[in-house]
């Protein structure tokens, strides 16, 4: 499931929250669903990761990065196979739902998250392997979730919310740069032509440095609806997302493992506290 980067999916739904609990659209239970449709589709996507990739020889035993069951022998193929599709399944079943709503034409937005799930690592041009992987982080992790939970409560757009997507896909970025960082010599050992194979190092790591400055910018305007002083965390994550970015370029194997998590869990934390303060000026 790789439990280090489930934050980022959480991290989507609880901004959307902050904006609908500002603009007291909130609601429970759509949202509760919201949350449970998006970390279902991320563990989807992780699981077809591991079984696509294998399947290619994209991973090598003995990676760098965390084991890989399947490639390790773990988990057989066939059993992998089956949990992708059982929970993207599972996914598919809750986005149903979330159409009582904000209506069947719904069903057309879940079908295309489900294709880029698996997009990620499988189909005739696997997103991963062509440095499109970040690209995939944003439209899926940042302006999707965002601006889909929010409709689902609100039944409306707004372009702080907009923003805010922008800026939690470019948070979600940052913890795919440092898990390709981490795996750049595995990847151009296997054909995997990832952003930090094609970038190197030094513009992989300033690339990271530039995602959490748009990211704390863009986060900007939905701070200030809950008052001038919270601007102060925004301020707060950049210096966090700095020292990881330091931290990355000195270190390389198992040692940069933490940051990924660091990444992960400082981007929902982050948006978690924006849902408690919006919550306290309702």
């Amino acid at each position: 499931m790789r439990l280090r980067t489930l934050p980022v999916a959480l991290a989507g739904v609880l901004a959307a929250i902050g904006f609908n609990l500002l603009d007291h659209t909130f609601k429970c239970l759509p949202a509760l669903l919201c949350l449970l449709f998006a970390e279902m589709c991320q563990t989807a996507s992780n699981f077809a990761n591991e079984y696509y990739d294998f399947r290619a020889g994209r991973d090598r035993v003995g990676r760098e990065g965390p084991r890989r069951g399947v490639t390790e022998g773990d988990i057989t193929p066939e059993a992998m196979k089956t949990a992708t599709y059982t929970t993207l399944a599972a996914a598919c079943c809750i986005g149903m739902a979330l159409t009582y709503w904000g209506g069947l034409w719904l069903i057309s937005v879940g079908l295309i998250v489900a294709a880029g799930a698996m997009a990620y690592s499988a189909g005739p041009y696997p997103l991963s392997t062509h440095g499109l992987g970040e690209v995939a982080v944003v439209l899926f992790f940042g302006l999707v979730p965002v601006n889909f939970t929010y409709y689902i409560q609100a039944l409306s757009w707004s372009m702080p919310v907009f923003a805010a997507s922008l800026a939690v896909g470019l948070m979600g970025a940052n913890v795919l740069i440092v898990n390709n960082y981490r795996d750049a010599d595995d990847d151009q050992a296997t054909g995997k032509r990832t952003l930090a194979v094609r970038f190197g190092a030094g513009k992989t790591i300033m690339l990271y440095r530039l995602n959490a400055i748009a990211g704390a910018l863009l986060s900007i305007p939905g701070w200030l609806a809950t008052g001038r002083l919270t601007l102060i965390f925004p301020i707060l994550y950049l210096f966090a997302a700095l020292a990881i970015a330091r931290a990355l370029g000195r270190r390389k194997g198992a040692a940069i493992n933490p940051l990924l998590g660091m990444t992960a869990v400082s981007m929902a934390a982050y948006w978690l506290l924006f849902v408690i303060i919006a919550a306290t000026r309702v």
